[in-house]
């Protein structure tokens, strides 16, 4: 082969790779262009509620119903605020009370549950427990509605219907929690530092709380999270077990106000300014426990 047509040859491959990169480049990049325009469209789809929300919370009764639902029409959110708290002798600030007994304990329980759970599920060797695992991933896919009536028979046996417990023992069980913690666990203890600290003479729960439980903590907000919102968000199992306004949550409190608009037309706005205040807490949490959940969310994806 002549020295002229080696040369040829390497321009053409030299050519033919720029490009097949300049292709690649413009895919990348259109690819870049449509995902980042899917998520800018779905943003905008899930924000455009809350801001409905927020303008609707700003208005007077009077300007629900005679000024456009996106456009502000003065702003009249504390005097809102007040009439809210004030409405039915501050039945909603017991409500708001009720839910964050409900969700932050249930939360509390529930994630410490599912860390020994999910701890003992990754760490120690017993027969069956691939078995025990199984059982409890096909808990989540039971759907709560199913468990409503059995769970509500069972507690009007113990008499705990209508009382904070009825709410509150359900709320602990969290399967999915449980997945979590022993995926986080296997992934963020090694089995070398709990054989260090049992021949340093250390107990089982003293190796837990002490050293797993520390490696843990900060994927174990990420299941302390998605269990507070599915507390704080849940409405059937109070509904069937609550009868007492006393004892209902926001979710319920707020249906049932909602319920009542056709008599009592006053409420429109304590319902829509009550929906905005219920959703506080929500943001508020996820700001302060973000990079936690954002530590959490990676460790668990090196498994």
């Amino acid at each position: 082969m002549t020295p002229q047509v080696t040369t040829r040859t390497r321009s053409s491959a030299v050519a033919a790779s720029s490009t097949r990169r300049r292709k690649t480049d413009r895919e990348s990049i259109a690819g870049r262009i449509g995902a980042m325009t899917v998520l800018v469209v779905l943003t905008i789809y899930f924000l455009i509620p809350i801001y409905w929300l927020v303008v609707s919370a700003t208005k007077s009764q009077g300007d629900l119903a005679s000024t456009f639902g996106f456009a502000f029409s003065g702003f009249h959110l504390w005097a809102n605020l007040k009439a809210l708290f004030a409405a039915q002798g501050g039945l909603f600030g017991r409500w708001a009370l009720n839910s964050l007994i409900y969700a932050g304990g249930g939360a509390l329980i529930g994630t410490l549950i599912s860390a020994l759970t999910g701890y003992a599920l990754a760490k120690f060797a017993f027969r069956g427990r691939e078995a025990l695992f199984s059982i409890i991933l096909g808990g989540v896919l039971v759907p709560a509605t199913a468990l409503a009536l059995p769970l509500f028979l069972m507690f009007a046996e113990t008499g705990l219907v209508n009382t904070y417990w009825s709410v509150l023992l359900p709320s602990i069980v969290n399967p999915f929690g449980v997945y979590l913690a022993r995926v986080f666990t296997a992934a963020a203890v090694p089995d070398e530092l709990i054989e260090s600290a049992r021949l340093d003479g250390a107990g089982e729960f003293r190796i837990f709380f002490q050293v797993a439980f520390r490696l843990m903590t900060p994927s174990l907000v990420t299941v302390f999270l998605f269990q507070f919102v599915s507390i704080w968000n849940n409405f059937f199992l109070p509904m069937v077990m609550l009868q007492s306004q006393q004892l209902y949550p926001i979710t319920l409190g707020l249906f049932n106000w909602n319920a009542e608009v056709a008599r009592y037309p006053d409420l429109q706005q304590s319902v829509i300014t009550g929906s905005l205040v219920s959703i506080v807490p929500l943001i508020i949490i996820f700001l302060a426990l973000q990079r936690f959940w954002r530590t959490g969310l990676a460790a668990g994806s090196l498994k």
